[in-house]
């Protein structure tokens, strides 16, 4: 105990119930905790409910952190990232959107905002480590010399699949406190010590587009957009016109709604065309991938992939892991070749490879390879 209290932790504070109970934990463990609130973007920009009383970012979210804060007496600051959240983060997602792709924002932020910008400003604070309120384990090997990231012992709320871009320099100075507990067990602790977040309801959507409407956010940040994309084709998987979309960038791979109707079975969007702004779309079975090109890669447990490296690979959040192999390509890119088809595969979308509980790496699925149906 004495130890850790030589040692400062900087608290990722969201005015969440998760973030609180951290910070409680660290305190009770003996650590000089700063609570630190991120300003992440505005809603002047961004547009949305202004009045969504559980997104991050909002007045009652940064009160919220402040009360729990002086509920813990640990000192509480709000910073202003929101030029570099919105050159890291915003841009990207609208980008990715306008080149047809689904991009995961959340990875992004963890890796530029809170693993990176974060750890600087904490370290100018003199702080040893940065603590959020993740469900996801550190772990060190003594024997690799590495860092590893383990998912969170609650699997209903790992949190592991978003955390994959942290380098080993910000994992080693990087705190879980949450990563052995389970969702109920962090509320009943916030009950027990009388956090006001105990019984706070969880944000689910992406932070800067409160109201979840993607179209309506992409729509008012992009001048023009409706009327540059509307019009555009809508085509079966060997090149049949069958109808028109009201623009690429509010589709996504696996999507059903949205395409009409008379065709006499169910149709899904296969693929996005930007360039030639067109949506493809087919049956069921043309959804499915035997493979896939990961960009912007880093393997964060182990060193790389050699010469190849069985895991346990998830295409989206809440997919189930799926047996593959990994293949180096370069510095940057891996293949990853599955034993057995997967279905929706999306580019702008993270490949987290996994074995067993561990956290390999990860990466930004750039292409797929569809299974061959002979046309």
């Amino acid at each position: 105990m004495a130890n850790k209290k030589q040692k400062t932790v900087v608290v990722a504070m969201s005015g969440g119930v998760d973030s609180s109970v951290a910070a409680l934990l660290l305190k009770e463990q003996g650590y000089n905790c700063i609570g630190i609130t991120m300003k992440l973007w505005d809603y002047e920009l961004v547009g949305g409910n202004v009045n969504h009383e559980s997104g991050c970012c909002s007045l009652d979210s940064i009160n919220d952190a402040r009360q729990v804060c002086a509920k813990l007496g640990i000192p509480h600051y709000v910073l202003n990232f929101s030029r570099e959240f919105h050159e890291s983060v915003v841009d990207n997602f609208i980008t990715e959107y306008l080149e047809g792709r689904t991009p995961n924002p959340c990875v992004l932020c963890n890796t530029k905002i809170k693993w990176q910008t974060l750890i600087e400003r904490a370290q100018e604070l003199g702080a040893d480590y940065i603590a959020t309120g993740h469900y996801a384990r550190v772990k060190f090997n003594k024997q690799t010399q590495r860092y590893e990231l383990w998912q969170g012992k609650y699997k209903e709320k790992d949190q592991s699949y978003a955390l994959w871009g942290i380098k080993q320099t910000s994992l080693a100075k990087t705190l879980f406190p949450l990563g052995e507990l389970t969702k109920p067990e962090v509320r009943q602790l916030a009950e027990q010590f009388g956090l006001k977040t105990a019984t706070k309801k969880e944000s689910m959507e992406i932070c800067f587009v409160p109201d979840n409407n993607y179209r309506r956010f992409l729509t008012q940040v992009v001048d023009g957009l409706e009327e540059k994309v509307s019009g555009g084709e809508l085509v079966t998987v060997d090149g049949q016109k069958v109808g028109e979309h009201k623009g690429y960038p509010f589709f996504t791979i696996g999507q059903r709604r949205g395409l009409g109707k008379g065709f006499g079975k169910p149709m899904y969007v296969i693929e996005t065309d930007a360039r030639n702004n067109r949506v493809i779309i087919g049956e069921e079975k043309y959804l499915y991938s035997n493979e896939l090109v990961a960009r912007s890669v880093n393997f964060v447990s182990i060193a790389g992939a050699g010469e190849g490296i069985k895991a346990q690979v998830k295409v989206r959040y809440k997919s189930p892991a799926a047996a593959a192999t990994i293949y180096a390509l370069d510095d940057d890119h891996v293949r990853v070749v599955f034993d057995e088809p997967q279905k929706a595969v999306t580019p702008g979308q993270s490949a987290v490879f996994y074995s067993g509980e561990m956290v390999l790496g990860g990466g930004i699925i750039e292409s797929f390879k569809k299974v061959d149906y002979g046309g």
